[in-house]
């Protein structure tokens, strides 16, 4: 079936209609690449048409972007030369575009050519704005869900189809930059200020049509193409604009702490191709594009955070055979800031919702909290009065256990103490309906004890958010001993519900994340004992693409929640737990009162309005600094290992069932180098046989915490990597 179906009308328009069949928003494909330029072929080669329209037959969407196999058919067509496969495949694309920007016009003067339009009902990401990019004017209709823009940069690319080279010629490196490099899609007004769109419209395709009847020859002729055409703020060898690119060049930086290969080879496409003409400087944008595509990082983070994360959101894990589990009524025991946070995702994405507490006064706290950030949103114009209202209306504060009967999930969010949480189980069992099903929202509390309060143990599940609730896009869940398969699906169906991504691991002490997360901040405080400094640890782990180190990270959560864990874990292990120089320094920052951010007094030091001032001295008079720090190389795999080799032994005990969630989960949950696709991932670049040598030299240094385990030494021994023995579907491999 056509995915491009060209149509004409008595006026001489030819309309072009964009639509993939069995897709809800149309990708861009090789067939779909292949039928539009006939339909453009045609289009041009008709003396009856005046003018083309480029529109969607989806229904408040134009286009989502390409279909990511498409750039594995093209490094698998070129057989052993990949990237040149990936290159050439690349300037077809471009040759395309430029096709419909030159619309047959005579090269030379620029005459002769028929107006293109591009008539948008909704949102257009990714090819689908390169696409529009290269037609002569783009109306985009009055939809107030639409967004647009090239967000690229945010699974490991960049706009390689001219969206880099032509948004740059059209507004600027300056006011490019930010699009290009945050990938953020904006609403239609916003689209139009940054230049992605040129007129808005009630009817797009009628604006279109008439405009395109209406066209000069002037309206076709981009102004690169013009003569004496100037970038706007100025080109590289002017003195503005090298400023400008210098400034450009600080703020890739700043953000990305040069961790991501795909925002540096975008400065350096945008930064060549502005020294050059057009057609010159869309080669140049192919090439660095092509280099982007084949460095392993890049189909990491595709592989991670588009693929994989698609696939966990639409139900990969899923158990099979369990009808819909969608829930109506939710129940939240406790209106802290973990349980108003639930409650208000959850009245968002239409649920009712039972917000309980041990009084009125601390469960309307709670709703307060859904109040607040809709007053926020009605302040920058994100939220009306009436949607406040329709939301505030699905939260019934209340102390009253009563109000839960008739809720089909519950989910406790109470004191991380297991005898409060046994009480409110059996309290609540005793009111609930028989198939309702109960979680818990601990963080680090096995889910097996947890459920012996129950009295209906195969529907008792972990439900575990991150902080705080309404920004974290990971949601952990975490299967009990004896938890059933409607549990699992009714928990999974809840997060699909308030538009997050699950993960599903088997029940263990710190389940997965936290497991991870640990060691991380542990490694860190250990190396400031051994007398590393807290400056070089922080920005190693910045300088690797965490969004904090890890000694900011304490800070943050709070040093006396760091000592609290350690003593409970060392209750449960008894004998077997290892001690550590961390747990001694955390001990002894509690027992000063400097407990983090939350007590202006920590790691760091904080003005009167809770700012960081600079790391505290103080640690120095304790553990003095070494005269000769260590490598930073050294540091960042110390912090890199500590953390990839729990996510190994997690999926070596069955804790992780699927490799797409260790990695998906590491990077959703707390920032792990994103530009690695995740730990896994990351072990898969480096090599198991690098991998399994270093853990070797690293326990040598620093200790057992470091020792190889036995799957990642056998896996060495035999060049495995994860995705190629573990990955459950090979098509997202390719």
């Amino acid at each position: 079936m056509s995915e491009f179906t060209l149509s004409k009308d008595a006026d001489g328009v030819a309309t072009i209609t964009w639509d993939v069949p069995g897709k809800t928003m149309n990708v861009m494909s090789f067939d779909g690449l292949t039928q539009l330029e006939a339909c453009i072929d045609e289009a041009l080669a008709d003396d009856a048409v005046k003018g083309v329209v480029i529109t969607s037959g989806k229904e408040g969407t134009f286009a989502g972007g390409m279909d990511l196999n498409l750039l594995a058919v093209m490094k698998e067509e070129a057989g052993d030369d990949p990237a040149r496969g990936v290159f050439e495949g690349t300037m077809k694309m471009h040759a395309l575009l430029r096709k419909i920007e030159l619309a047959g016009m005579d090269l030379k003067t620029k005459k002769g050519g028929k107006p293109i339009a591009a008539a948008l009902p909704g949102t257009a990401a990714g090819i689908g704005m390169e696409l529009p990019l290269a037609t002569h004017r783009i109306f985009a209709a009055e939809n107030p869900k639409a967004k647009y823009g090239l967000p690229e940069i945010m699974v490991g690319i960049f706009p390689g189809a001219g969206g880099t080279t032509r948004m740059v010629r059209k507004v600027g490196a300056i006011a490019a930059a930010p699009l290009l490099l945050e990938g953020k899609m904006l609403d239609v007004k916003k689209a139009k200020g940054a230049g992605y769109v040129d007129e808005i419209a009630a009817d797009p395709v009628a604006a279109a049509k008439d405009w395109v009847l209406n066209a000069s020859g002037a309206d076709l002729v981009k102004p690169w193409d013009a003569k004496g055409y100037k970038m706007p703020g100025g080109a590289p060898y002017h003195p503005a604009g090298f400023m400008n690119f210098v400034g450009a060049s600080a703020m890739v930086h700043g953000k990305t702490q040069g961790a991501f290969p795909a925002a540096k080879a975008l400065l350096s496409a945008v930064y060549e191709g502005a020294l050059v003409d057009f057609d010159t400087a869309l080669k140049i944008e192919a090439r660095w594009f092509t280099s982007v595509l084949m460095n392993p990082s890049s189909g990491a983070m595709i592989r991670s955070l588009f693929i994989n994360k698609e696939a966990l959101e639409k139900g990969a894990v899923r158990p099979k055979d369990i009808p819909d589990q969608r829930v109506k009524k939710l129940g939240v025991l406790g209106a802290g800031m973990m349980g108003a946070g639930i409650a208000l995702v959850s009245a968002q994405a239409g649920i009712e919702v039972v917000l309980v507490d041990r009084d009125q006064e601390a469960a309307d706290k709670g709703k307060a909290y859904t109040e607040s950030y809709l007053d926020k949103g009605m302040k920058r114009g994100k939220v009306t009065a009436e949607k406040k209202e329709a939301m505030l209306s699905r939260i019934t504060a209340t102390p009253d256990l009563d109000a839960l009967k008739g809720c089909d999930l519950i989910i406790e969010a109470v004191f991380e103490d297991p005898a409060v949480k046994a009480d409110m189980t059996q309290k609540v069992e005793a009111i609930i309906p028989e198939d309702c099903i109960f979680a818990s929202n601990t963080s680090t509390l096995p889910i097996s004890d947890l459920a012996k309060a129950s009295v209906r143990p195969e529907q008792f599940i972990g439900i575990h958010f991150f902080s705080p609730v309404e920004k974290m896009l990971l949601v952990e869940i975490i299967k009990g001993k004896e938890t059933g398969d409607r549990a699992v699906a009714k928990a999974l169906d809840y997060v699909r519900q308030i538009k997050k991504t699950p993960i599903v691991v088997n029940d263990a002490r710190f389940f997965y994340a936290n497991r991870c997360i640990i060691p991380y901040v542990n490694e860190g405080a250990r190396m400031i004992t051994e007398g590393v400094s807290p400056v070089l640890i922080d920005n190693a782990a910045r300088q690797l693409g965490f969004p904090v180190g890890p000694i900011q990270l304490t800070d943050e959560t709070s040093i006396d929640l760091g000592a609290k864990i350690a003593r409970a874990t060392k209750a449960a292990m008894g004998n077997a737990y290892p001690d550590s120089p961390a747990d001694d320094m955390i001990f002894w920052m509690e027992d000063l009162g400097r407990l983090g951010r939350k007590s202006n007094a920590g790691f760091f030091d904080y003005d009167e309005k809770g700012k960081r001032t600079g790391y505290w001295k103080g640690m120095q008079d304790k553990y003095p600094l070494l005269e000769d720090q260590p490598d930073l190389i050294e540091v960042q795999e110390r912090l890199m290992f500590a953390q990839v080799l729990e996510a190994v032994r997690a999926l070596e005990e069955g804790v992780l069932e699927d490799i797409r969630e260790g990695d998906v989960g590491a990077v959703l949950a707390w920032g792990f180098a994103p530009w690695s696709g995740g730990p896994l991932s990351w072990l898969d670049i480096i090599g198991t046989p690098y991998a399994a040598e270093r853990c070797d030299q690293l326990t040598a240094a620093y200790g057992e915490r470091f020792a190889c385990p036995d799957l990642l030494r056998e896996m060495a021994a035999k060049g495995q990597t994860f995705y190629g023995r573990f990955n459950p579907d090979a098509a997202s491999a390719a």
